[in-house]
């Protein structure tokens, strides 16, 4: 018993020294700092508040996740509200996604979206495949038929993680849709899945360059081999921040990257603002028929779609030159586009919506007659059914987003994405961030998502008295223009006639 009553002595003992050890080291390490902070001369706040003025910048980092779960009302958050993150989590997780007692969309505000009801809606089941729509029949060797309404938009191989793209891939192929590489070449992680891929030409040309950067013709070839891809975007601007080009830092560039994109390791890759190739719209029509010669698929570029003055002039320029020159397809993003990495200024002040870019690319191409031969892919903030079925009465063939199948993926809005520590795995290249991301479970929820965004777009045709969403059209739609008073899309933006 005394040995016994010794032992805990000496453990007392040794546990008040170690405690009164680690408090003096505590307060030397508080005197440093505030040493430090009483002297230093860039940070005011340390200066007049020394150790405490430290704080602030942990609350500041504290604030977004406290506003996101605690202090926001559901319709409050930018850049998606908790709302809209609420039906893609129960989208993705395919449970039921009824809400009950009534909505809390404030349907008053200028721009609210309502769609027009039918007093007769046809009894067609809601499940009606959509129809297909044939992209680049007759203008390149093999044209490229696809069914999906709601597509992957393009999120590159280094932005997202390894388990992220393959999720994504299979995801895709379950669901029946394509899935854009993003400028950051094809890896093998796109291709696992055996989905349909549009592989993105960026201007930084990663996958498809040579030595010098300029584009491969011999690259382009190689990747057009595979049966999956099956068609390539020319990457002119994106949403978030046109006029610049992709921006991956250097501590995410990892061996396996830096082979794909053509890097070396550890090498931020920064790609110019534009193709330096191309200074006019004839060096861009160049640029499309050249790409589709060479891989015999249809090819089109993606851009973020401010002037109506450009659109007059390139689309005059294919009336002169043919129908032969003209891009397959147009992928319009819109201002309001996501991104990991982008200056604010562009990002919250450059380009248009896709409100109002998309009727603008739809009536350009009416009044030049363009329309059916050049297919429309509109992307930009459209996660839920409401935003894709207002792009489908707009007019466009196809949507795509990169954002809702972050959400399915398992994002939370951490606003992490530039940092290499994404605590949920999808942009992060840490391993240990990555194990959270199991691919097993996370493709499902992508292809649930997807197939459920669907299944709603065809839920809101059908009360519209459309039997599929492509056949609705601007009659089916209106806009809140001021308090109790709504404009359809037809009165908003009239039909165009086509040019002589």
């Amino acid at each position: 018993m005394s040995a016994i009553t010794e032992f805990a002595r000496s453990f007392l003992t040794y546990a008040v020294v170690l405690f009164v050890f680690l408090i003096g080291v505590f307060v030397l390490y508080l005197a440093i700092l505030y040493v430090i902070d009483r002297t230093q001369k860039e940070h005011t706040v340390r200066r007049n508040y020394p150790v405490i003025g430290r704080f602030r910048y942990f609350f500041e980092h504290l604030g977004e996740f406290f506003r996101q779960y605690f202090f926001a009302m559901d319709r409050e958050e930018m850049p998606f509200n908790r709302a809209q993150r609420s039906w893609v989590y129960r989208a993705a997780k395919n449970v039921d996604s009824t809400v009950a007692f009534g909505s809390t969309r404030d349907l008053r505000p200028d721009g609210t979206v309502m769609f027009v009801n039918s007093p007769f809606p046809p009894l067609t089941d809601e499940s009606l495949p959509p129809k297909p729509v044939l992209i680049g029949e007759g203008y390149c060797e093999r044209p490229f038929e696809s069914s999906s309404l709601v597509n992957i938009s393009g999120m590159s191989f280094g932005a997202i993680s390894k388990p992220a793209v393959r999720a994504l891939s299979y995801g895709a192929k379950t669901a029946g849709c394509w899935l854009n590489t993003g400028e950051g070449g094809l890896s093998p992680y796109h291709l696992e899945g055996g989905c349909d891929i549009v592989f993105q030409i960026g201007t930084g040309k990663f996958g498809v360059r040579d030595p010098q950067g300029n584009l491969s013709d011999e690259k382009l070839g190689a990747i057009a081999q595979h049966e999956n891809v099956r068609m390539f975007e020319i990457k002119l601007s994106q949403g978030a921040k046109p006029g610049k080009g992709g921006m991956l830092p250097g501590n995410k560039v990892t061996p396996e990257i830096a082979e794909i994109r053509g890097l070396e390791v550890g090498e931020s890759a920064i790609s110019p603002n534009r193709h330096h190739e191309l200074n006019t719209n004839d060096d861009l029509l160049n640029m499309i028929v050249r790409v589709r010669k060479v891989t015999g698929k249809p090819t089109g570029f993606k851009a973020v779609i401010s002037s109506p003055q450009w659109l007059d002039e390139l689309f005059s320029l294919i009336k002169q030159r043919g129908l032969d020159t003209a891009p397959d397809f147009i992928s319009v993003d819109s201002a309001d586009g996501g991104t990991g990495a982008a200056p604010m200024s562009l990002m919250d002040d450059m380009g248009l919506p896709v409100k109002e870019s998309l009727p603008m690319l739809i009536d350009k191409l009416n009044e030049y007659g363009l329309r059916d031969r050049v297919k429309v892919n509109a992307s930009g903030k459209m996660v839920n059914p409401t935003e894709v079925a207002w792009a489908m009465c707009m007019g466009t063939d196809f949507v795509s987003t990169a954002r809702g199948p972050m959400f399915a993926l398992g994002c939370i809005q951490a606003l992490q994405c530039n940092k290499n520590t994404c605590p949920t795995g999808i942009t992060t290249h840490d391993k240990d961030l990555q194990k959270g991301l199991v691919v097993e479970n996370k493709k499902k929820r992508v292809a649930y998502y997807l197939k459920n965004l669907e299944k709603e777009i065809r839920i809101i045709a059908n009360s519209c008295g459309a039997k599929r969403p492509r056949d609705l059209n601007r009659t089916h739609a209106r806009v809140v223009v001021s308090y109790g008073q709504s404009k359809t899309l037809e009165e908003l933006y009239p039909s165009v006639s086509m040019k002589n």
